[in-house]
């Protein structure tokens, strides 16, 4: 697999769009509350991206027989982990919700991608520890992405820090992308170790300048399976237990790693 060096002006333009996601949550941790509906966040979410000269890489995707996905943004509460839409809960958020927001725009002919989780009110121990490790696991998978080292590290350390160090579970079947010009592209980047080669066939691939990778562990307390009507988008922990999903861009370069996203972490955990 051959990863084109990217221009200069590409690696620019490249974390222009990374930076929109990144401006968009921090315009969107501040009008975040209590009482606000899935579809008010989106519709903020749609006004945000128009006003950063973006449009949403999200609205009208089309995977796996699923119908277009129909909003802006993704949508996730509590025990809903991914792909969550802004008409599957009606419900207005209450505290002690745990809302996972992924945004993905294209600006100027380039894809960013990145989620954070959002808790609001005063999370409790078992939750705010959650959100660390979740933190915490793509801090230490992303420094393992150096140039001519495999993507496996990434799941070895993410894996054996998530579930061996701290005993929550990745959930299984969802993982991280190369991206790019579009919003998904090879390489797969799993966030577990592979128990056969046909499993993960990318996991031997080598980092090499010029790779774009969307990174994004999703962790579940109870359990690593996941749970998905037929036909519909949203992602569900099959036993109802409580989730985070963080994601950042990276871009592979002669030095290692750089986060494009620069700035996610900087964003409340906490809305109060």
């Amino acid at each position: 697999m051959k990863f084109a060096k990217l221009s200069a002006r590409d690696e620019a333009a490249a974390y222009d769009a990374a930076q929109a996601v990144v401006e968009t949550h921090r315009r969107l941790a501040r009008f975040l509350e209590v009482g606000q509906t899935l579809d008010r966040i989106d519709q903020f979410v749609a006004l945000t991206l128009s006003r950063l000269r973006c449009r949403s890489c999200f609205l009208g995707y089309k995977v796996n027989g699923t119908p277009p996905f129909p909003s802006h943004a993704c949508l996730s509460v509590n025990h809903c982990v991914v792909h969550g839409t802004h008409d599957y809960y009606k419900k207005p958020i209450k505290s002690g919700d745990v809302v996972k927001i992924d945004i993905g725009v294209y600006r100027d002919g380039w894809v960013g991608d990145a989620a954070w989780t959002y808790v609001f009110g005063e999370p409790t121990e078992e939750v705010r520890r959650l959100c660390e490790v979740g933190k915490e696991s793509l801090r230490r998978g992303i420094a393992e992405l150096q140039p001519g080292q495999p993507l496996i590290n990434w799941a070895r350390t993410v894996q054996d820090y998530v579930e061996g160090e701290c005993g929550l579970h990745l959930v299984r079947g969802l993982g991280g992308h190369g991206y790019g010009r579009k919003l998904h592209a090879p390489p797969h980047v799993a966030n577990t170790v592979p128990t056969t080669a046909a499993e993960w066939p990318d996991a031997h691939t080598t980092c090499a300048p010029g790779m774009l990778l969307a990174l994004e562990p999703m962790i579940a307390i109870g359990t690593s399976q996941a749970a998905q009507s037929r036909g519909a988008w949203p992602v569900f922990i099959a036993d109802g237990s409580q989730s985070v999903h963080y994601e950042h861009d990276v871009l592979i370069t002669a030095d290692g790693p750089r986060v494009l996203t620069e700035g996610l972490d900087d964003l409340p955990d906490v809305i109060g």
